[in-house]
C-alpha cells in the first residue's frame, strides 16, 4: 500500500470515525436522559406537530368547506371552539378574521397584547403560508395563515398560532444546513490537509525516487532539489550530500586512473631514453666502433652515467609513490629553526660555489622558534628547489637568494633565482609529477619531472605549503610555508 493511500485512508478514517461517533454518543445520552429512542421519536414528533403545517391545512379545508354549506357557523360560538380545542391538543390557539374584522380568537391566545394587530393581511382565496418564527410578549410563536372566500363578499383568514420552544424550533429548522455546513467544512479540511501534506511528503520523496533512479543510471549532474528543517528535508539534504561525494569520488577514480596511464606513459618514456642510449653505446661496443682504450673508457662512463640516470629516476618514483600513497613514515622532531637554516645555508653556499653559483641568506629567525619537521626530508624539499633552480639557470652570473622570516602563526622561506622564469600557463602545474615546461630543454638537463612533486608531498606531510611566482627573465620564486609549534610559558 502507497504512502498516498495510507494518508487517505487514515484521514478519511479521521472524517468518518468522529462522525460515527458524535451520533453513537448522542443516541447514548438520548437513552440515558430520555429512557429510549421511542422517547425521542415521541418527542421530535411532538415538536414538528406543533408547528406541521399540512395536518392544520387539512383543518382548514374542513372548516371552508363547512362554513361553505352552512355560513352561519362562521359565527357559532359553540363550533369554533370545538375546532380551537382541537387545536390546542397541538398546543396551538385560533384566531379568525373576516374582512378585517376579528370574529374569534381561542382563550389560550388572550394574553398575547400585540397578536392582534400583527397579523397579516388577506392574500387571495386558498392562500397557505407558514410564517416564520416570531417573538411576541417574550415568547416564540409560528403563526400559519389560510385564506378562503365562501362567497364573493366575505374575505377570511384563519391563523394557528404555536407556541414553540426556541431551541427545539432552531434546531429543526437550522440543523441540516449545519449539518451539511459542518461536514463541508471537514471534508474541505480534510481535503487541503491531505493536499498539503501530500505535497510535503509524497512530493519530496517522489523527487528522492527520481534522484535514486539517476544515481541508478550513472547520471550525477544533477542537484536534489528537496529542502526542509523536517525529516524528510534532513534526508533530502543527506542525499544530495551522498549525490555530491560519489560524483567527486567517481571524478577522482577518474583523475587517477587518467594519471595513472599518463604515469605509466611518462615513466615509459623516461626510462627507454637512457635504456636506448645504452643499448646504442653497447651495440658499439660490440660492433667495435670502441676500437682504442680511450674511445673504450668514454663509452664505459657514459654508460655508468645513463645507469646513474635510471637508479635515480627509479629511487625518485619509488619515493614519489610511498608518499603518494601515505606508506612513507615521517619522523617528526622538535626543530631550532633558526639553527637548522643557518647550517643548510652554509652546506648549500659551499656546494654552490662549486657550480659558481652565488648565493645569498637573509634569515631573519627569532632564536627560540621551533617547528615539527622530519628534518631528513624537509632538507629533500630544500635541495629539490636548489637543483630546480640549478638546472635551468641560463645567466653567467648565477644567483639564488634565500630569506626566511616569520609570521605570526608560521614561518615563511623563499628561494628566489635569476633564471629565465616560467610561462604563466605553466606556472600552474610544476607541482604536478613528470611536469615539465619546455620538454627539450627537459632533455638536456636530465630532470625527473618528480623534484617539485615530491617537494609538494613532503610539504602536504608537514602539514606546510608551497607555491611559485616567476616572471619571463628575471627569475622564480618559490615559497616555502611550515607551521609554528606553539610557544610554552616559561
Amino acid at each position: 500500500m502507497s504512502i498516498r493511500l495510507k494518508l487517505l485512508l487514515s484521514y478519511a478514517a479521521m472524517l468518518v470515525v468522529p462522525l460515527v461517533l458524535i451520533v453513537l454518543i448522542s443516541l447514548l445520552m438520548v437513552v440515558v436522559f430520555r429512557g429510549d429512542l421511542q422517547n425521542l421519536k415521541s418527542f421530535y414528533e411532538s415538536s414538528e406537530q406543533s408547528f406541521d403545517q399540512e395536518n392544520f391545512y387539512h383543518l382548514s379545508k374542513e372548516v371552508n368547506r363547512t362554513i361553505e354549506r352552512n355560513p352561519s357557523l362562521l359565527m357559532d360560538a359553540s363550533y369554533l371552539n370545538d375546532i380551537s380545542l382541537e387545536i390546542e391538543k397541538k398546543k396551538a390557539g385560533l384566531v379568525i378574521r373576516s374582512n378585517d374584522r376579528i370574529i374569534y380568537s381561542s382563550s389560550s391566545l388572550v394574553g398575547i397584547k400585540t397578536l392582534m394587530t400583527d397579523l397579516p393581511k388577506y392574500q387571495h382565496n386558498e392562500y397557505r403560508e407558514q410564517k416564520p418564527a416570531k417573538r411576541m410578549d417574550n415568547a416564540l410563536y409560528v403563526l400559519t395563515q389560510f385564506d378562503f372566500s365562501p362567497n364573493a363578499k366575505q374575505a377570511i383568514s384563519m391563523f394557528i398560532i404555536t407556541k414553540v420552544n426556541p431551541g427545539t424550533y432552531y434546531v429543526r429548522k437550522f440543523f441540516p444546513i449545519l449539518f451539511i455546513s459542518l461536514l463541508i467544512i471537514l471534508i474541505l479540511t480534510h481535503v487541503l490537509l491531505t493536499y498539503f501534506m501530500s505535497k510535503n511528503i509524497i512530493k519530496p520523496l517522489q523527487l528522492l525516487r527520481k534522484a535514486a533512479q539517476q544515481i541508478k543510471e550513472g547520471h550525477l549532474d544533477f542537484e536534489v532539489q528537496v529542502r526542509g528543517k523536517d525529516e524528510i528535508g534532513q534526508l533530502g539534504i543527506a542525499f544530495e550530500e551522498m549525490r555530491y561525494q560519489l560524483k567527486q569520488s567517481i571524478r577522482m577514480k577518474l583523475q587517477d586512473e587518467e594519471n595513472r596511464k599518463e604515469l605509466i606513459s611518462n615513466i615509459s618514456h623516461d626510462l627507454k631514453t637512457p635504456i636506448t642510449a645504452i643499448k646504442g653505446y653497447i651495440d658499439g661496443i660490440l660492433d667495435g666502433v670502441a676500437d682504442t682504450p680511450e674511445k673504450s673508457q668514454k663509452y664505459m662512463r657514459t654508460l655508468s652515467t645513463k645507469a646513474e640516470e635510471m637508479d635515480h629516476l627509479i629511487d625518485e618514483l619509488f619515493l614519489y609513490s610511498k608518499l603518494d600513497m601515505k606508506r612513507l613514515p615521517f619522523s617528526f622532531e622538535t626543530v631550532d629553526m633558526l639553527a637548522f637554516v643557518t647550517d643548510w645555508a652554509e652546506d648549500q653556499q659551499f656546494e654552490l660555489e662549486k657550480q659558481q653559483v652565488r648565493f645569498q641568506a637573509n634569515i631573519r629567525l627569532d632564536p627560540d622558534v621551533k617547528v615539527s619537521m622530519d628534518r631528513d626530508k624537509f632538507k629533500r624539499v630544500l635541495n629539490n628547489v636548489i637543483e630546480n633552480s640549478v638546472k635551468y639557470m641560463d645567466k653567467e652570473d648565477k644567483q639564488i637568494h634565500l630569506t626566511a622570516y616569520m609570521d605570526p602563526m608560521s614561518i615563511e622561506m623563499e628561494i628566489s633565482d635569476n633564471g629565465q622564469g616560467i610561462e604563466p600557463e605553466s606556472l600552474a602545474h610544476i607541482f604536478e609529477r613528470f611536469y615539465r615546461a619546455e620538454e627539450s630543454r627537459s632533455s638536456l638537463t636530465g630532470g625527473t619531472g618528480l623534484g617539485l612533486a615530491i617537494a609538494k608531498q613532503i610539504m602536504d606531510g608537514h602539514g606546510g605549503e608551497i607555491a611559485a611566482s616567476s616572471e619571463l627573465e628575471r627569475g622564480t620564486v618559490i615559497k616555502l610555508t611550515l607551521p609554528l609549534l606553539p610557544m610554552r610559558d616559561n
